[in-house]
């Protein structure tokens, strides 16, 4: 299998034994507001990565901060009024139920910056860096990393050297690559602020200095993956690669695994515009699910740039209802012969072939999707023939085998039950199509969906699946 890296600019095999887990960070939330669906993009690029490689059968030991201290999170919680602490908590708790809904596995690691064996890490790490000469501490207390004295400094963003600013510094945690200079990693202590001993004074982590010290204590110095999305790669990461590889004098990361922008109706996403998403905005706008949202992000290919429109989110939602009422009409099969077992096989294996042959180059999903959606065409064509129980059984576990990838929470897709009273109603609006009364048809239906169910007419009957 083939993946593109960041820093070579191309698609690499990847190599690695499957007898040793792969050690993988992705930069977690920063937990001042809720996560954006850029965001979320960026999760559930990782979390299909990371069911694919465990989908070829390797062990995953994987990392996920959550930035619990950061610029944007003392501004914020002293706009508001209270502790840092209760700005934090109350956004890793929506975050966390956010990854939940989207289904992407929990990772192995989830450490926090401000855990004290965190502080520790970085305090030490911090403290070699200023005796190797490769920081230093200011005139107001704080501790800045040197990119002159990092000769390999842009490595990965592909800066001009000629734009680095040497000698001059930023504070702030995020900035433009034509702003590259000297960046803090440890903050001098602010009245007002939170803060933590050190022997280069009291004072509070930078951004880039966390991921480096959590990354090397969960994962060691070398790590297989690191992920995130596109816009981390200046100045996050490339500062990531400095501070750790000055630190330990070994290769920070062997793939760099960043995923592409989300826009809206075509433009980034800004508080200007007034078009930035959360998934509870997309649920209570388009009456769109979680599970709809990840089904947009799977029809795009992770590194090219996704436009979410109101159209796109209204596709994704009614692929996945297609999904769902495929696996929905093989479970209601109870046939035991038919004289299609040979296509039906051969349709598993074609697809089954594509599939992971698509994922295995550079994780291709919309081409790997395209070939579940042929295998679904070819099937309904042989279901209308008439196939056995037990083919449908076949093609059911192929679709939940390709679901481990994908997440989409197939496994959970059934026969809908009904009561009497909706069964009672059914029977009655049978009656009237038969004798052609379709404005009593229309009333039975209207009834039933206001008790929570669709209902679709088919060559093979009436179909009803809860709305």
């Amino acid at each position: 299998m083939k993946f593109y890296n960041t820093m070579s600019r191309k698609k690499e095999e990847f190599t690695n034994p499957k007898s040793i887990p792969i050690k993988m960070y992705v930069c977690g939330p920063t937990v001042y507001n809720h996560a954006h669906i850029g965001n979320h993009r960026t999760y559930i690029n990782q979390d299909i990565l990371r069911r694919f490689l465990k989908f070829y059968g390797y062990q995953i030991k994987e990392v996920m901060n959550v930035t619990d201290i950061e610029d944007k999170i003392i501004r914020d919680s002293i706009a508001q009024g209270i502790k840092y602490t209760e700005l934090t908590d109350k956004y890793e708790k929506i975050f966390l139920e956010n990854l939940a809904d989207l289904n992407i596995e929990p990772v192995e690691v989830m450490p926090h910056p401000t855990d004290p064996e965190v502080i520790a890490k970085m305090i030490e790490i911090i403290s070699d860096l200023i005796d190797k000469g490769c920081a230093y501490k200011s005139e107001d207390g704080s501790v800045y990393f040197s990119i002159n004295k990092f000769k390999t400094y842009g490595k990965l963003s592909g800066l001009d050297k000629r734009t680095v600013m040497s000698g001059a510094r930023v504070s702030q945690d995020e900035y433009d690559k034509e702003n590259a200079q000297d960046f803090a990693i440890w903050k001098a202590e602010k009245t007002g602020e939170p803060s933590w001993p050190a022997p280069f004074g009291n004072g509070r982590p930078g951004w880039h200095i966390e991921c480096t010290a959590m990354s090397i204590m969960n994962l060691g110095e070398t790590i297989d993956i690191h992920g995130g999305g596109i816009d981390l790669v200046f100045p996050h990461h490339e500062n990531e690669i400095a501070l750790s590889e000055a630190y330990t004098g070994k290769q920070f990361v062997k793939l760099w695994f960043h995923g592409e922008f989300l826009m809206v109706n075509g433009q980034k996403m800004s508080k200007s515009l007034k078009n930035i998403y959360s998934l509870d905005d997309i649920k209570e706008k388009y009456a769109a699910s979680a599970m709809d949202f990840r089904m947009l992000c799977l029809n795009s290919y992770y590194r090219e740039k996704l436009n979410f429109t109101d159209d796109s989110i209204i596709q994704a939602k009614n692929t996945l209802s297609n999904i769902k009422d495929f696996i929905i009409r093989l479970k209601e099969i109870n046939k035991d012969t038919s004289a299609h077992q040979a296509e039906v096989d051969e349709a598993i294996e074609l697809a089954e072939k594509n599939f992971k042959s698509s994922l295995s180059d550079d994780l291709n999903m919309p081409k790997a999707l395209a070939s579940i959606f042929g295998f679904i065409k070819i099937m309904n064509k042989f279901i209308t023939q008439g196939i056995s129980k037990v083919e449908a059984k076949e093609a059911i576990n192929f679709m939940l085998d390709c679901d481990k990838v994908l997440g989409l929470e197939l496994d959970k897709v059934g026969v809908t039950i009904v009561n009497e009273e909706v069964q009672s109603l059914l029977l009655l609006r049978e009656t009237a199509r038969t004798a052609n009364n379709w404005d009593e048809s229309d009333r039975l239906r209207n009834q039933i969906v206001s008790l929570g169910y669709e209902v679709e007419d088919t060559t093979e009957g009436q179909k009803i699946k809860g709305i």
